[in-house]
């Protein structure tokens, strides 16, 4: 388990959790965070969602799980099961 606010994802571990979710950046933000509407990225491109959650790592979806190379967003909670 990794307390990801303590310990924020560098925009790499983001970008490689995308490519195991198979998901584009716009998937793993929480768009309802103020943050997001302070920061405008409502119509922000990959690579500025992707920076936005490295710096702030509230806007990150979760429960975000990665195991043995795969990924996948605990909501609904049983998605998480098919990756062990």
């Amino acid at each position: 388990m990794r307390l990801y606010l303590q310990d924020p994802p560098a925009e790499a571990e983001l970008r490689a959790a995308l490519a195991a979710l198979g998901r584009p950046a716009r998937d793993l933000v929480r768009r309802g965070e103020p943050v997001f509407r302070d920061l405008g990225l409502a119509t922000a491109d990959e690579d500025t969602l992707v920076a936005a959650m490295a710096a702030h790592p509230v806007l990150i979806e979760r429960p975000l799980v990665l195991h043995r190379g795969r990924a996948a967003l605990g909501r609904p909670p049983e998605a998480v099961l098919a990756l062990f």
